[in-house]
């Protein structure tokens, strides 16, 4: 029986929150592209499989908007109106010093949105499905890549894929990544980030809270409707210890930290957990072969920068990618991936050291150290130039700006 054969300008490896948003850019620039994922998207799109919330910076929603997702997202974006960051302790009670963020300062647009990421993927899956220029093969498994005058992916049913480029977009764990040779850096930081739904009796007006305790941060993350999302980091020992908790346990834990400004809460639905590490690539490109989100950079969730990073990631790559096709020019070329690595590998990396620093920082109770964050928290918030800097660069729109993070065609 003969094998079936697939040929594209591009392949992406990985049908997830990255590899799918970049197979619409690249088909908006005219190229072709087949993504192999091995999930089923009916699994990925289950209740059960993924309960996180993503905080999608303004600059990352403008994209979505240029690469026609949005509209099937309709009813499922809360709008961050303003952040709070403070400093506390379990049961005890909060500094008196703290960080506002307030969207007004900077403009109309809101400061971001919260979109779970069960919605991402079936909105993202909708649009790959309208684009006439993308092949989504799934489920299905990439078992080798070999990479000359063009990269040519083995998959598991026999099936052959070949394009001019390959891009990796499958994670953290990334095994083309790995097959690659590609080495990371990084390390463990000794936490577990749990994630839950809680439910609260008082509306959340679209605020935002981190609150750093102790065993590592605390956020609130409003979601549709009278719902939050809880992202609760603990040192690995007493995130086992809560995970195995009854419900009611849990929710006494919960409500020790969530407090009541919202009135009675309980959490809802299942609850996952996930260890929390930073891990970098050292390159993000090879002869027909670049790394794109989790493969190419993992950070700590504290701020909720890690989507931000990846579609930064997307949006550089397509307009190299597209630029270069436009100019005659190989785009599996060393030279060519090369530009992409050059754009994104500083903003990836000192945001990722930013971040480990801040967790450090705040996941203790050393009394000079928290003497020293709750100061300058409360410098900061007095200080406008300095609190709107930080609010643009969250939200995404500071530094050399790819096209569609900032609403444009490529």
């Amino acid at each position: 029986m003969e094998k079936t054969v697939y040929e594209s300008d591009v392949l992406i490896v990985g049908g997830g929150l990255a590899g799918m948003p970049l197979a619409l850019a690249l088909a908006q620039g005219g190229l072709s592209v087949t993504v192999v994922d091995a999930l089923d998207p009916a699994t990925a799109t289950g209740a059960g499989f993924d309960g996180r919330v993503s905080a999608v910076a303004f600059s990352s929603c403008r994209m979505l908007k240029r690469l026609d997702v949005i509209k099937h997202l309709a009813g499922q974006m809360q709008p961050i109106n303003d952040i709070v960051v403070s400093d506390g302790r379990v049961r005890g009670p909060g500094s008196s010093l703290f960080l506002h963020f307030d969207h007004t300062e900077i403009g109309d647009e809101p400061l971001g949105h919260l979109i779970e990421n069960r919605h991402m993927r079936i909105a993202l899956q909708k649009a790959i499905e309208e684009s006439p220029k993308v092949r989504l093969v799934a489920p299905n498994a990439v078992k080798s890549v070999a990479y000359g005058a063009q990269a040519v992916a083995t998959l598991a049913d026999g099936a052959t894929v070949k394009a001019r480029v390959c891009f990796a977009a499958d994670g953290r764990g990334s095994p083309t990544r790995i097959a690659a040779g590609i080495k990371t850096i990084g390390w463990d930081y000794g936490q577990t980030g749990i994630v839950t739904t809680v439910e609260h009796e008082r509306p959340h007006e679209g605020v935002a809270q981190e609150y750093f305790l102790p065993g590592g941060p605390f956020a609130i993350l409003p979601m549709v409707g009278n719902r939050a999302s809880l992202v609760w980091t603990e040192r690995h020992d007493a995130a086992k210890t809560i995970l195995a908790l009854d419900d009611a346990a849990f929710a006494d834990e919960m409500r020790a930290r969530f407090g009541d400004y919202l009135g009675d809460c309980r959490p809802v639905g299942p609850r996952w957990s996930y260890p929390l590490s930073l891990q970098l690539a050292r390159d993000y490109a090879r002869p027909r072969l670049a790394l794109v989100g989790d493969a190419a950079h993992a950070i700590h969730p504290i701020a909720g920068q890690g989507l931000n990073l990846g579609w930064r990631d997307v949006a550089a790559a397509a307009e190299v990618i597209i630029e270069a096709a436009r100019l005659g020019q190989d785009i599996g070329a060393l030279d060519v991936l090369e530009r992409y690595q050059r754009w994104r590998r500083f903003d990836n990396v000192s945001l990722s050291l930013l971040m480990d620093g801040l967790n450090r920082l705040f996941s203790n109770d050393i009394g000079p150290l928290r003497l020293a964050r709750d100061v300058g928290l409360g410098v900061v918030n007095l200080m406008g130039p300095a609190r709107r800097f930080f609010m643009r660069h969250a939200g995404g729109s500071v530094g050399d700006l790819p096209r569609l993070l900032r609403g444009e065609a490529i």
